[in-house]
């Protein structure tokens, strides 16, 4: 906290009383990176996510959900590494990092909600079963593989995970 005092030129008070731990700054910080801007809007209020919502085209509707996923993940997958990593020594950390989860599980059970709705889920598919396989396909881990070790482009990565996500998810033809 002292080196986040130092770095803002203000007190190691000031850092307290605004964040009040490691875990609080992390918290900010992840919030900040993941909408974009400093806004109190969650994600459900955003537009580029509410964008992907009001798609009536599935495959479209995937493209744009893959277009948010790399945007989110050039402002934010460092700082997601240090978070999940440092989730097992902190329990403040890792209560963050399992609210991160849950909250992108649901944002991409929405997702797939809306692509049961327009009758586009592949058959046989349940929507329990589409959000695990799109969290899954969208996890910042993913990114860290193929981004970061395999040395992919973000845009390779877009390309990938939104051609993965239409063929595990979308019926033929939708």
């Amino acid at each position: 906290m002292g080196a986040v005092a130092a770095e803002a030129g203000v007190a190691l008070k000031t850092v307290y009383v605004a964040f009040e731990s490691k875990s609080g700054v992390l918290r900010a910080l992840w919030h900040l990176r993941l909408r974009g801007d400093e806004a109190d809007v969650p994600v459900a209020g955003r537009d580029w996510y509410r964008e992907v919502l009001g798609e009536t085209d599935p495959e479209r509707l995937l493209r744009l959900n893959a277009r948010n996923s790399r945007r989110v993940k050039e402002r934010a997958a460092t700082l997601l590494r240090v978070i999940r990593d440092a989730a097992p020594a902190d329990p403040d950390i890792a209560e963050l990092w399992e609210r991160i989860q849950s909250e992108f599980h649901q944002n991409q059970r929405a997702v797939v909600r809306r692509l049961h709705a327009l009758g586009a889920l592949r058959p046989g598919l349940t929507v329990a079963t589409g959000a695990d396989i799109l969290w899954t396909l969208n996890h910042p881990d993913l990114w860290h593989l193929l981004v970061g070790a395999r040395g992919w482009s973000a845009s390779r990565y877009e390309r990938w995970f939104a051609d993965a996500a239409c063929s595990e998810l979308l019926a033929p033809g939708a």
